[in-house]
């Protein structure tokens, strides 16, 4: 059986993009094990390491939503208060607010998000969706 392992993301500057991960990923306990120039990593007991990579060609970014490619990571938290939370510290670190916390009801009646953008144009969504108590 395959399981998912990392994620590999390409940025134009590791170092800028690491100074606006790092928050984000510490708030969702993640641990930088790595950050150099030209690549950068989080861990987390469990889960898919986290990689910064720099762009072979330079000012080939940002990358554009909706195109062929990148659509969004999604990160589930245990609480309404940790997306607000997280979304929070992601503004804090430079992120722009594609949409602010709020509730989905079209994906379900408990669905709870945000979505945010780095400059690199990488998208990042911050959930909440309890299961359905029975």
């Amino acid at each position: 059986m395959a399981t998912f392992d990392h994620l590999g993301i390409t940025v134009d500057d590791v170092s800028s993009a690491s100074a606006q991960f790092h928050p984000v990923l510490e708030a969702l306990g993640y641990t930088r094990a790595h950050n150099a120039d030209d690549h950068a990593y989080w861990v987390l007991e469990g889960e898919p390491e986290i990689l910064l990579y720099t762009a072979r060609e330079k000012g080939t970014g940002p990358h554009v939503h909706g195109r062929v490619g990148w659509q969004h990571l999604a990160f589930a938290v245990d609480a309404r208060d940790e997306v607000d939370r997280i979304h929070a510290i992601a503004m804090s670190a430079g992120w722009s607010e594609v949409r602010a916390p709020k509730d989905y009801p079209r994906f379900s009646d408990r669905y709870y998000a945000s979505f945010v953008e780095d400059a690199n144009g990488i998208r990042l969504e911050i959930m909440h969706n309890p299961p359905r108590q029975a």
